[in-house]
């Protein structure tokens, strides 16, 4: 037992917590190996020992306040870090925009060391301790960390856990024969056994990388290769793996990464006879994950990556006393939007968002409607099947419509992964090429760039109504085009999801202080409805949500209710105008506008959205955001291109806030909001105090003066 070792009493205090469920996963797991379990407990608290006292205070205040993330103000921002600034300097020097934006998430795409030719976007990690060289070193993550945490920011980043690279020092030692780690991955001397495993297991990639195995000459073995064949599968059935790459994660976390990204999870346990995915050992292994993760770093979220049907994401949070990860992306949601997109018809996302507002409150989705990955088809074909819907032809029709060769689309996608044999393929573009934004400015068509727009700003508000945490992907804020040079990079051209992974255009994001352009128009509208979703706490994930009838499958209707404050989103999803057919008898505010509107048979133009506010408690006030300031086009750029001027921070001992901070914590619960926010009344400029800002921000910051910022590098 561990009583007897000389541990720190916090880490033991916290272990107790855990040890007796911890130790009877593991010994299921790996058949009692009492020796690896032990090293799986020291190797805990070399990792807690090694973590600042800064981010110790951290897992102090989060600890008071475990619901720290699920507040109404969270937003985030998904990039590529060469994408957006070049490197991880290049980033930092760019904060004060990512601010500007009301991001408070940043998740940065997978930035560790991975062979350029073959590191499948960052997937391929080659050294888990080791950031890519031309992105900055472990150093200057934990910098940016650091500085996010000062301004009340969190940081996300991937942990591909499935595979490592072919080119990772285990595997160039499988390659040499050392059986120790061969044992690390899926080596076979013949191909009996992989033939056994393709009779069950599908194919990630049936046309660009065929097959779950792959020849290794330098061994003369097959191993398995689930996705590139480059990507080696580690195999978790050995205690080494599991316990060396659970420290691994806890480097990370020990840098300032506050959201593990766990990436492909439903994977990561094989079994020959089964489909290798969604095992029971993979809940097990998820689950060990989080309660090491609460003894070492309890400020530490995980974010799970599954991309199935609702039916088999779900289990993926847990249970309530057993959880499992703490937030789940909303695939579903996201396909069946761009579905919607297409067909112009509701009926299937109305189903789709009764079963999320069928779960309970406490699940956290991450909420989006474009990442750095293809769009998946994965719909409920069977309730389509009642109106005459099937697979196939569907599938063809949405990648039709998405790519402008459908009557009246103005989309322009790609696809992805083609497979004509199947009659399948993914789908790939940015939001505003996808609502028709591109099209229209390549045509000049102005009232065509109204309408995109209009749509862009539509699917965003509905992003917004949702509960979870809404995540932007960089450039969206702006309304970032497709970018079609990848076709001309020999090492990008097959793999057409550098469509959307273009780099920053950051002239065209000095645009958005020009009044009428564009990055203008989307910018303002996105950060109202930002500030405003912020505001009211009916936007607050543990608002009761429902689904309103319009009896007009063009429009989707919401209703939440939270503290007194009901809030009714309409969503025209028709470019025509329609009418929804509801009679709710309160009187009704427009959120955006602050006017009265009667929420009786309204009228919606084409792509629009309304969002109508009712309270019970207090008079309605509508809230006053400030202006965006304007500048001439010149102006705008030029001062986009100058270094920007950072706010020194000068750190105190963040003890004195944390501690202030988490006695606030403890006299109010996380999940509630001070009595101001219960009010739609307009609020004092002063920032909130509520515990779960308390968390996001436990480290105090004061002014210092302004110290000019490190010039971004350009992005290649």
């Amino acid at each position: 037992m561990f009583e007897d070792k000389k541990w720190d009493e916090t880490f033991k205090k916290r272990l107790a917590r855990h040890y007796d469920e911890m130790k009877w996963l593991y010994s299921e797991l790996y058949h009692n190996d009492q020796q690896a379990f032990d090293y799986f407990c020291e190797m805990m608290y070399e990792y807690y020992e090694k973590r600042s006292p800064l981010l110790k205070e951290w897992d102090e205040a989060r600890e008071a306040s475990p619901d720290w993330y699920k507040g109404n103000d969270m937003l985030g921002m998904l990039m590529y870090t060469n994408c957006f600034a070049g490197n991880l300097k290049g980033v930092k020097s760019h904060l004060d925009y990512i601010q500007e934006c009301g991001v408070n998430y940043l998740h940065l795409m997978p930035l560790l060391e991975s062979p350029k030719d073959r590191s499948d976007g960052g997937y391929a990690v080659s050294d888990f301790r080791k950031v890519q060289p031309e992105l900055g070193t472990m150093e200057d993550l934990a910098a940016l960390a650091d500085d996010c945490h000062t301004r009340g920011m969190c940081v996300c980043l991937d942990f591909v856990m499935n595979h490592t690279s072919e080119d990772h020092e285990w595997a160039k030692r499988a390659k040499a024969g050392e059986k120790e780690y061969q044992d690390r991955y899926f080596f076979y001397d013949d191909w009996t056994i992989p033939n056994e495993f393709e009779k069950t297991v599908p194919q990630v990639f049936p046309q660009t990388a065929p097959g779950n195995f792959s020849w290794c000459e330098e061994a003369g073995k097959v191993v398995m290769t689930t996705f590139w064949p480059y990507q080696w599968d580690l195999n978790y059935a050995n205690p080494v793996v599991f316990n060396d790459m659970t420290a691994d994660m806890l480097n990370l976390c020990n840098h300032g990464v506050d959201i593990i990204r766990l990436d492909a999870t439903p994977y990561i346990w094989k079994e020959i006879g089964t489909p290798c995915r969604n095992l029971p050992q993979v809940h097990t292994l998820v689950r060990l994950m989080h309660m090491a993760s609460e003894v070492v770093c309890p400020g530490t979220l995980l974010l799970g990556e599954v991309v199935m049907e609702p039916s088999k994401v779900v289990p993926y949070f847990g249970t309530l006393d057993k959880p499992e990860c703490h937030m789940l992306y909303n695939v579903t949601t996201m396909a069946s939007t761009w579905h919607t997109v297409a067909t112009h018809d509701v009926r299937l996302l109305r189903h789709q968002m009764e079963a999320v507002f069928a779960l309970p409150h406490q699940y956290t989705f991450l909420n989006y409607l474009r990442c750095h990955d293809d769009i998946g088809w994965g719909l409920d074909y069977e309730y389509l099947k009642q109106f005459g819907i099937t697979e196939v032809p569907h599938k063809k029709y949405l990648n039709d419509y998405l790519r402008g060769q459908g009557y009246g689309s103005d989309a322009r996608g790609e696809l992805y992964n083609d497979d004509p044999r199947l009659g399948d393929a993914r789908l790939c573009g940015t939001t505003a090429s996808l609502c028709g934004i591109e099209a229209a400015e390549y045509e000049k068509n102005s009232w065509k760039l109204d309408r995109g727009i209009g749509l862009d700003i539509m699917l965003h508000a509905f992003l917004l109504t949702q509960s979870g945490i809404p995540v932007l992907y960089a450039g969206d804020e702006i309304g970032q085009l497709n970018d079609y040079t990848y076709h001309d990079d020999p090492i990008k051209a097959e793999d057409s999801r550098y469509l959307h992974r273009g780099n920053m255009n950051w002239d065209n994001a000095a645009l958005r202080n020009v009044e009428g352009t564009r990055e203008n128009r989307i910018f303002k509208a996105l950060r109202q409805l930002e500030e405003i979703r912020a505001e009211y706490s009916v936007f607050e994930s543990e608002a009761d949500t429902w689904i309103i009838e319009p009896w007009n499958d063009h429009i989707l209707a919401i209703g939440r209710y939270y503290n007194g404050e009901k809030l009714l989103a309409f969503f025209n999803f028709s470019e025509n105008e329609q009418i929804a057919w509801v009679n709710e008898v309160e009187d009704y505010y427009d959120l955006v506008t602050g006017e009265p509107k009667a929420a009786k048979a309204i009228t919606m133009p084409g792509y629009s959205f309304l969002w109508l506010m009712t309270t019970f408690n207090k008079p309605f006030v509508k809230k006053q955001h400030p202006k965006l300031e304007r500048k001439p086009v010149e102006e705008a750029v030029a001062a986009e291109e100058k270094p920007a001027k950072k706010t020194a921070a000068k750190k105190t001992t963040a003890k004195k806030t944390t501690t202030r901070k988490s006695a606030a914590a403890k006299k109010e619960p996380a999940a509630k909001k001070p009595a101001a926010k219960k009010a739609p009344a307009k609020k004092a400029a002063a920032k909130k105090t509520t515990a779960k800002k308390a968390a996001a921000a436990p480290a105090a910051v004061t002014e210092a003066p302004a110290a000019p910022a490190e010039e971004a590098p350009k992005a290649e």
